[in-house]
This record gives C-alpha cells, structure tokens and sequence, in this order.
C-alpha cells in the first residue's frame, strides 16, 4: 500500500522499521529504499541479479564489493569518506534522507550497509524487519530492473570511533578494556571447521567471546529483545560494557551492533577487518 506519505511521519527512531511502516511511506520524496544484498561464495546466490530479477519498488542496489577500499587485499573494507559519498550521490542519495535497508536473506548484510550508512552520517538510517522475505511474504510488490535517481551531493561526516583496527583489538584483549564479540559460528570459532576463505585458518583471537549471528536471528528476523539479552548473557557479555564486534570479514558482526541497538546498549566498535585480516597477518589464534 502506498499513496500515504502525506499524513505519515518519515522519522523514525527504531533501528528496526516494519513492512506495514516502510508500504505506507514508499511514495515520500526523501526516502530511499537500499537492497544491500551480498552473499559468501558457497551460498551460489546472486545479489544483484537477485535484485534485478525482483525488488522493492523504487530500491536502488547498493555494492558492498564495488563502495569499498580497493587499494587493501582485505574484502569490502570501509572506503574513504569521499569514496563513499561520491558513491552515494551517483546513487541519488544525500546524509538528509531516510534509508531503510534491506537483504534477499532477512537479514545479514542489511545490517552491515546500515552501520557504514550512519558511520557516513545518515542519522535517519533503517534496517526492514525480516527483510525481501518478510516483504514479499505479506503481500507487498516487486518490481523488476535497475533504478535510477538523480544523482545528488552527499556530504560525509566520517565517524571514525565507530571502527576499530587492528592495534584497537589487540589492546583491548590485552588490557580487557573492551570485550571482542565474534559473530562467526561456533565451529569456525573453536576452530573445528574451515573458513569460507581458502588459506585462511579457523579459530579466534585469544580472549574473545563467541556470540554467533544465529543466536541473534532466526527465521531472517532479528530475535525478540529479551531473546537478544539471554544471548548476550549466554556469551558471557554485559551490553552495559564497552565492546568491539567482529566476524569473518565485518559484514555479520554489524548484526551484533545492530541487536545493541535494539535492545537499547551502548554502540559497540565494529574491527572492519575482522578475522580475515586478523588471521592472513599472523596473529595468534585460539583453538577450543
């Protein structure tokens, strides 16, 4: 359902919007709907033929290979703040818009292209709750081919305390200042099961905790607030302490920001090159 942007307000202050909240405002002008679609090589998926195939109406497709730093052998790390904003406003988009942001899965790199918007300064920046899945599966439209908006002027405010390297990890496991949060699951944690990555040995960064993505989400939705808390307890963390998350190559573990932000915590650090970059420069690595 569109057609009802004049009596309903864009703003939002949940990190999480519904199908309902974004089929009633599609028409509004300074909205722009984001398919952030990416998925690791064994998943055989195509995000941008996926998108091309069938997408939210009026959604542009965002590259989260192509709007990175090219100049690192590390995957889709955060591109320089003019690299990003040039990117966006040949998208047709500006730091004044609300974005919702959504995946083909439900949810996994929605949450990554979420963090980097706000980290780039869209304040008014969403993930859709339960995603293409959750949109399609309550009767709402798709539409097929590319969109094209006018291209624009994106001024970036690059907030660089939202990220962590490598020296801010290994401080923190150092000194315990911060606790590192894996998003990977278990047996890539423990170390008994292979990286998607050739080359690249399973395992963790001594002293991090484990808090796999599929604790946090099920079904492509993000878990129940409550469920979120047990999760965070079950890992052996208190949202309440300073926090840097981290995955295989920094796309999962903005889901772990993104729970934080919904269960009301304190913004976490995100190490943008997470274990890929952690394992390929000789760090030690933990087993078990």
């Amino acid at each position: 359902m569109t057609g009802a942007s004049k009596v309903q307000p864009l703003v939002s202050t949940a990190p999480l919007v519904s199908t309902q909240w974004l089929a009633e405002r599609l028409d509004t002008p300074d909205l722009v709907v984001i398919d952030a679609s990416w998925y690791l090589p064994a998943q055989n998926r195509d995000g941008k033929g996926e998108y091309l195939a069938g997408h939210i109406p009026g959604a542009i497709f965002f590259d989260i290979d192509a709007i990175s730093d090219h100049s690192t052998d590390l995957p889709h790390m955060l591109p320089a703040p003019v690299t990003f904003a040039s990117a966006m406003g040949a998208l047709g988009v500006n730091e004044g818009m609300t974005a919702v942001v959504y995946d083909g899965a439900g949810l996994f790199s929605a949450a990554r292209v979420w963090w980097m918007l706000r980290i780039f300064g869209i304040s008014n920046a969403h993930v859709l709750d339960g995603g293409l899945p959750k949109w399609r599966n309550d009767g709402h439209s798709l539409e097929p081919g590319a969109v094209t908006r006018k291209p624009t002027v994106f001024k970036a405010t690059f907030d660089g305390s939202a990220v962590a390297s490598l020296d801010d990890v290994r401080e923190a496991l150092d000194t315990g200042a911060q606790k590192l949060l894996d998003a990977r699951a278990s047996p890539r944690f423990k170390g008994e099961a292979p990286e998607p990555r050739p080359g690249l040995p399973s395992g963790h960064m001594p002293g991090a905790l484990n808090l796999p993505m599929s604790d946090l989400v099920a079904d492509g939705r993000l878990r129940a607030p409550a469920d979120l808390r047990n999760a965070f307890a079950k890992a052996g963390f208190d949202p309440a302490q300073p926090a840097i998350t981290s995955c295989g190559s920094g796309v999962s573990a903005a889901i772990i920001n993104l729970a934080m932000a919904v269960t009301g915590s304190p913004a976490p650090k995100l190490y943008d090159g997470s274990w890929t970059e952690w394992a390929s420069r000789g760090m030690p690595v933990a087993k078990g």
